[in-house]
This record gives C-alpha cells, sequence and structure tokens, in this order.
C-alpha cells in the first residue's frame, strides 16, 4: 500500500489493523513523524512502546524480528518505533517479510518505521509497495495553507477556536512544522484550561502570554545566517540560541524545512535562469524572498542534496546525544556557515 500526506489518514484507517510494517519517508521528515504518530494512536488500547535506532537495525537485522516477536510474550500489547536514516533498515524489513512468508510473524507487534534521507523509490520501500501488510508513506515539504488548516483541525481537537489569523501566525512560527505547531497548540490549551468538553477562544494576547516563537526569538534568524553564510553574525545567533533556550532539535528541523524549499526552488530553476522571477513565481512569503535568492546563489541543486543528507544525519545524531545536542549544533551550523560563506 502507498499514501501521501493528502490520503494518508483515509489510507491508514483501512490499513490498521491488518499493516505489519508501516514505512515513512520523504522530505518532510517532521510531516512523516506526525503521521507516524497518528498510525500508533489507531491501535486498539494502550501499547508499549519499543524504540529502536537505524544502527541497531542494521547490525543486526534479526532484531526486528526478535523484538517484535518476543513483546507478546509478556501479556501486553506493544509496538516496535524505529528512527533510521536512508537504507539503515533494509536488512531487518528483509529479514521481517521472509519470516513473513514462512508464518513466522503471527501475533508480531506492529512496526512503524521513520526513515530520513528515504523516499518510496528506495530499495526499502520498494520491499513493502505491493504487499498488503506494508504501508509506504511518502511526505513531502507542506505549504501554508496546508499547515494552516492544520492547526485549526488541532485546536478543534483541543477545545480551541482560533480568533483572527492565529493559525497562520502558530504555522508560521513553527516554520511549518507539524510537531511544533501541536507543541504551541497543546500549550495554548493548558494556558486556557481549555477541552473539548469546555472549548476556549484563543487569541494573540493568549499566544503572546505563552511565549510563542517570534521572528526576534525564533529560528529563522540562525537559519538564514547559516544558509546565507553570514559568519559575522553567526557567533551571536547561537549566543541568542543560548540565552532564550532554543531547542537545538527545532533549530535541526527548520534547518531541514528550508533546505528542502531551497532544494524544491532549485528544481524548477533553469540553468542561468532568473532566481528572482523564479521566487515570484512560486509566491514565496515576501519577507522571505531576499533570504531566499541569497541561499539560492549559494547552494547550487548538487550541494542542496548533500546538505539535506548531512541535516538529517545532524537531525538523528542530536536525538541521541541530547546532553551534547547545543555543542554539535553550533560546530554543524559554524562548518555550513563556513562553505556557504566561500561560495560569495
Amino acid at each position: 500500500m502507498k499514501a501521501t500526506q493528502r490520503d494518508f489518514l483515509s489510507v491508514a484507517q483501512r490499513a490498521a489493523g491488518k499493516c505489519a510494517i508501516w514505512f515513512f519517508c520523504g522530505p518532510d521528515e517532521a510531516g512523516a513523524s506526525a503521521a507516524a504518530a497518528k498510525a500508533i494512536a489507531m491501535l486498539p488500547g494502550p501499547t508499549e512502546r519499543i524504540e529502536l535506532s537505524g544502527s541497531d537495525l542494521k547490525s543486526d537485522p534479526s532484531r526486528l524480528v526478535d523484538e517484535a516477536r518476543s513483546t507478546s510474550l509478556f501479556g501486553g500489547a506493544s509496538h516496535i518505533f524505529a528512527r533510521v536514516s536512508g537504507e539503515e533498515a533494509h536488512d531487518a524489513v528483509k529479514t521481517f517479510i521472509e519470516m513473513a512468508e514462512l508464518g513466522e510473524t503471527d501475533g508480531a507487534s506492529p512496526i512503524f518505521i521513520v526513515a530520513t534521507s528515504a523516499t518510496d523509490k528506495s530499495r526499502t520501500a520498494k520491499l513493502l509497495l505491493k504487499r498488503d501488510d506494508g504501508l509506504v508513506a511518502m511526505f513531502y515539504p507542506p505549504d501554508l495553507r496546508s499547515v494552516t488548516a492544520e492547526v485549526r483541525s488541532m485546536a478543534d481537537a483541543a477545545g480551541l477556536r482560533l480568533g483572527g489569523d492565529l493559525a497562520e501566525r502558530i504555522a508560521r512560527g513553527a516554520n511549518l512544522d507539524i510537531r511544533l505547531a501541536q507543541s504551541e497548540v497543546e500549550k495554548l490549551a493548558l494556558y486556557l484550561d481549555a477541552s473539548p468538553q469546555s472549548p476556549k477562544l484563543a487569541d494573540v494576547a493568549a499566544h503572546a502570554e505563552i511565549g510563542a516563537s517570534t521572528e526576534e526569538d525564533g529560528f529563522m534568524p540562525l537559519v538564514n545566517a547559516v544558509l546565507s553564510g553570514e559568519v559575522r553574525k553567526l557567533p551571536q545567533e547561537l549566543r541568542r540560541m543560548h540565552e532564550v533556550g532554543l531547542n537545538p532539535v527545532g533549530v535541526a528541523l527548520a534547518l531541514e524545512r528550508r533546505a528542502a524549499q531551497l532544494a524544491s526552488l532549485a528544481a524548477k530553476l533553469q540553468p542561468g535562469g532568473d532566481i528572482n522571477a523564479l521566487l515570484d513565481q512560486q509566491r514565496v512569503f515576501f519577507r522571505d524572498k531576499r533570504d531566499l535568492g541569497i541561499q539560492l546563489r549559494r547552494w547550487p541543486a548538487k550541494k542542496l542534496d548533500r546538505l539535506v543528507q548531512r541535516l538529517s544525519e545532524l537531525h538523528c545524531a542530536l536525538l541521541a546525544n541530547s546532553q551534547a545536542a547545543e555543542l554539535l549544533l553550533a560546530q554543524s551550523l559554524t562548518q555550513i556557515a563556513r562553505y556557504a560563506a566561500a561560495r560569495r
């Protein structure tokens, strides 16, 4: 089975209960992770979560089968969640399928894999596409309209009525990242003591009270300094990141999002084409136009492919090393900014 963000919910509802392996991929890692959470929420009753890493599966492909089968021995329901990069899960998924064809995975826990730097054309995805017990979901970077609509859905579920353009403000403030937007909605609902049974009206003033990200204390000044090669601005932006407590993973996600946007624009740019004309044609947000123009000149398409991969690897490293995340992030951002600066 195959799905995209447009039809994921309807496909997932049909797949729930009979799907053994869910494979989430594509350049929108945030959207893929959010979809995985929705799929897990469709499981009947509470389940224990067993997490595996890409390195776990790559070094020991049989472990996926072992974990999926052995957890049922403890009596309670469970599910497997793995966050991997590229093809790290390929051999493990292949092993699971081979065992399934022998009837050795009956009653196994469902498996959910979020694969950064992978697509529906990857070797792992091809193992699952023609199977009734496998689902491949491909996620592309969302646009402002779709994220705004998603924010409104989140707010409805939380018992919030968003006034004015607050849904769009939250979407922009989260840099179109569904998970960050969800966090903002949850904080807002908690602050207003809102619930589906007791809905509350939320306005811009209430959003400001919970310390929502703004242009001054958000991710984008740091993202733009890095990708535009503004090495002189970088120290003060890294200092600001520390002072205001920006989440390193959130910064990495914002960088991934911008890199994916640049890659999409670069693919539409003809050799020797007019960058400003392209940005006008694509109707990018006017405040982003200057920075996007600079960054497209710094990063050719081939280098953007490598940048997207490197940012995905950085994201995984930050998740695995939370105590040193800020230091790891600062080192990587400095290297990326220096590369961009060399192309001035």
